[in-house]
C-alpha cells in the first residue's frame, strides 16, 4: 500500500500478548504497542485530530504556527502533522523531560522552549503559561491545549477503542492505561463501555499527582503534589479530558517500580518501551493479581518507545544514581524519619509571628532554616542568611511580620525518595519537607542526609 504522507500511517497498532511477566496471572494480558505509530507514540492519534479539527473550525490557517505545552510525545505528533501540512511549531517543555525528547523534536524542525518543572501551573514560568503567552503574542497561531481540548479524547474514542474491540473480538473485560491528559484513558474507556458496560477500567497514576485522591474523595488536595520523575502520566491539574466517571479504579506506581518494569519489558518481552509504559504494566499487573480470573482479557496501553529514555531508565549509571538498581541499597526519607523514633515534631513559625520571635526561635534551637505556616498549611520558609541580608538592607523589617520577609516554601518530596534523589533536590542551604503516613510534616536537611549516608 502507498500512503500520501506519513500522517496517513497513524493507528492500527499491534496487540501483543505478555508471556513471562504475566505467567502467574489468570486470564490473558495483552498490550497495545503504540510505538508503531510514525511518531513512536500514541499521541500521534490525538495530535492529528486536534490539528484537523482546528482546520475545519477555521482556527488554524495556512502558514500558521502550532504552539503547545508537551512532555515530548504530543509535540512529535504535532510536528509530523506540521511537516505534512506546512505549519511552524513551537513547543514548551518541563525541564524534567529527557534530552532525547527535546532533540527529537528539534530534528523534525520544531522550536523548543524549556521551562522549570517545580513551579505551579499558573506561574508565568510554567510550560502551560509560557505556551499560552506565545499563543497570545504570535499572530495566526494555534494552541491545541491537549489537556482541555476534547479532540484529544475523541481521537481515542474514534480509533483506539474500536481497534481494541475489533482485535479482541469484543472479548475485552478490563482496560488499563496511564492517566496524564486523560485522552487515551477516557476516550478509549468511553467507547469500550458503550460496547459493554461491564468492562472494568483501571487508570495508572504516579505519586506526586492529584488524580487518585480526587477520584476517591472528590478533593483536589495540594498536599498530594510534589516533584516526581516519571514522564507522561500524573498531573497537578485536572484536565477536561479526564472524566473520572469512566475510570473505575486508579492505582499509583512509584518512579522506581515504573523504571524497573520498563527495563523488564525490554529484557523479558522484547518490548523496548518508554517509562510510563512501565508504570502502566506494573500498576495493571499488581491490580490484576487479585482481581483477574480465567477467561478475562486485560488490555494495557503502552504509549511510547524506549528511544526517548536512553539517558534515563536505560542508562545503568542514571538508574544507580537514583537508587533504582537492586545492586545498591539506598536509604529513603522514610528511613530518616524512622531514625527519629517518633520523638520529633516540626519546628515552625506562623506567617503572622514577628520577625524578632522567629529569629529568637532559630537562635534558641540553633537552626538555619524553618518552615512558615498558616494554620496547617506550609506557606513559606525562612533561612538565616537571606533573612540577615534583608534586615541589613532594611532594619525596620525586624519589627514586622514573618510574611513580609519569608521566601518560597520548601519543596515536598515523596516518602520513598532515596538519599540520592533527596540530595539532588535539596537546594543550596534549603531543606525539603515530607509527609508521613499519618500526614505529619517532617523537615529533612543536608545534615539529615549526610547522617543517613553514614548509617
Amino acid at each position: 500500500m502507498i500512503y500520501n504522507s506519513i500522517i496517513d500511517t497513524i493507528g492500527n497498532t499491534p496487540m501483543i500478548r505478555l508471556n513471562k511477566l504475566a505467567q502467574d496471572i489468570p486470564g490473558q494480558i495483552l498490550v497495545k504497542v503504540e510505538y508503531f505509530n510514525p511518531g513512536n507514540s500514541m499521541k500521534d492519534r490525538m495530535a492529528i485530530k486536534m490539528v484537523e479539527d482546528a482546520e475545519k473550525a477555521g482556527i488554524l490557517q495556512p502558514g500558521g504556527t502550532i504552539i503547545e505545552g508537551t512532555s515530548g510525545n504530543t509535540g512529535m505528533g504535532l510536528a509530523l502533522a506540521a511537516v505534512a501540512k506546512g505549519y511552524r511549531c513551537i513547543f514548551t517543555m518541563a525541564d524534567k523531560q529527557s534530552k532525547e525528547k527535546i532533540d527529537i523534536l528539534k530534528a523534525v524542525g520544531a522550536e523548543v522552549v524549556v521551562c522549570p518543572t517545580n513551579v505551579t501551573p499558573d506561574d508565568p514560568r510554567s510550560y502551560y503559561s509560557v505556551a499560552r503567552k506565545l499563543n497570545r503574542d504570535i499572530p495566526n497561531s494555534f494552541y491545541p491545549n491537549q489537556y482541555d481540548n476534547l479532540s484529544n479524547s475523541l481521537a481515542h474514542y474514534e480509533t483506539t477503542g474500536p481497534e481494541i474491540w475489533k482485535d479482541t473480538e469484543g472479548k475485552i473485560t478490563h482496560y488499563a492505561a496511564g492517566v496524564g491528559t486523560g485522552g487515551s484513558m477516557c476516550g478509549t474507556a468511553k467507547y469500550l463501555k458503550e460496547q459493554n458496560p461491564a468492562v472494568v477500567t483501571v487508570g495508572i497514576d504516579t505519586y506526586g499527582s492529584v488524580f487518585k485522591k480526587y477520584k476517591e474523595t472528590g478533593i483536589f488536595d495540594e498536599k498530594e503534589i510534589y516533584p516526581y520523575l516519571t514522564e507522561g502520566i500524573g498531573e497537578d491539574i485536572l484536565p477536561k479530558n479526564v472524566d473520572f466517571s469512566l475510570i473505575d479504579h486508579i492505582i499509583k506506581v512509584t518512579d522506581k517500580d515504573a523504571a524497573v518494569m520498563t527495563r523488564r519489558l525490554a529484557r523479558e518481552e522484547g518490548l523496548f518501551v518508554g517509562w510510563s509504559c512501565g508504570s502502566a504494566v506494573h500498576g495493571a499487573l499488581e491490580w490484576a493479581k487479585g482481581n483477574l480470573k480465567e477467561g478475562d482479557v486485560l488490555v494495557i496501553i503502552l504509549p511510547d518507545h524506549g528511544t526517548r529514555y536512553l539517558g534515563k531508565v536505560y542508562n545503568d549509571e542514571w538508574m544507580r544514581n537514583h537508587g533504582f538498581l537492586e545492586d545498591k541499597t539506598f536509604s529513603t526519607a522514610r528511613d530518616i524519619i524512622a531514625l527519629r523514633n517518633g520523638n520529633y515534631h516540626l519546628l515552625s513559625v506562623n506567617k503572622n509571628d514577628s520577625v524578632k520571635e522567629a529569629i529568637a526561635l532559630m537562635n534558641e534551637r540553633s537552626i538555619s532554616q524553618i518552615p512558615v505556616m498558616e494554620g496547617d498549611e506550609v506557606v513559606g520558609s525562612l533561612t538565616d542568611n537571606k533573612l540577615l541580608s534583608k534586615i541589613i538592607e532594611n532594619p525596620t523589617l525586624k519589627d514586622g511580620a514573618v510574611s513580609e520577609v519569608m521566601e518560597n516554601s520548601m519543596k515536598f518530596v515523596a516518602l520513598d525518595s532515596t538519599l540520592d534523589v533527596l540530595s539532588s533536590m535539596v537546594e543550596k542551604e534549603k531543606a525539603v519537607l515530607v509527609r508521613d503516613n499519618l500526614d505529619n510534616i517532617h523537615i529533612i536537611t543536608k545534615h539529615d542526609i549526610l547522617e543517613a549516608f553514614t548509617k
